[in-house]
């Protein structure tokens, strides 16, 4: 699928229908926190709970969802193997989808829940997002050249988020 054609609107609602539990991370976060950053695919981090991780499955299913490593054979995601902080890197039929066990130092689902906010992504339908302040947090942890790239711009929608209205 084209990189232009992902719908991750599209992604998000399926998986709140389903009522999976996950925060929003990554670069989708730092725009829905006001950033102007431009990105590719959607990140989550899901609870591993055993519940979750099966309404997890059944949102990726109707997703069409499949390992991107894996194109040829349509490798499925599976509960059992998403139990762990590994990351699950897929294609959906409305674009790309990485399912992140954990991120930076480990900041798995429950460790990241206090630093989150709640958005209402259509009527009644609520998502969790990872403030701005974590997320800029994380990327200093990983120190990827890709993470380093995008600071700046992280720290200056933080900036104009905490300053005081004149």
């Amino acid at each position: 699928m084209p990189e232009d054609a992902s719908d991750f609107e599209k992604i998000l609602q399926t998986l709140a229908n389903r009522q999976v539990d996950f925060i929003v991370v990554g670069g989708i976060c730092a725009v829905l926190n006001g950033a102007p950053v431009q990105t590719y695919d959607l990140d989550i981090v899901p609870s591993r709970e055993p519940e979750n991780l099966s309404r997890l499955v059944h949102a990726l299913s109707e997703l069409d969802a499949y390992y991107r490593e894996h194109p040829r054979t349509k490798l499925r995601p599976q509960a059992p193997r998403m139990t762990g902080p590994g990351h699950h890197l897929l294609s959906t039929s409305a674009g790309p989808l990485d399912v992140l066990g954990a991120i930076a130092n480990k900041r798995d689902y429950a460790s990241l829940l206090p630093h989150t906010f709640e958005i209402e992504l259509s009527a009644g339908v609520w998502i969790r997002v990872l403030d701005l302040q974590t997320l800029i947090t994380t990327k200093e942890e990983t120190g990827r050249e890709k993470d380093r790239l995008v600071l700046p711009m992280l720290r200056r929608a933080l900036e104009e988020i905490e300053r005081p209205p004149t």
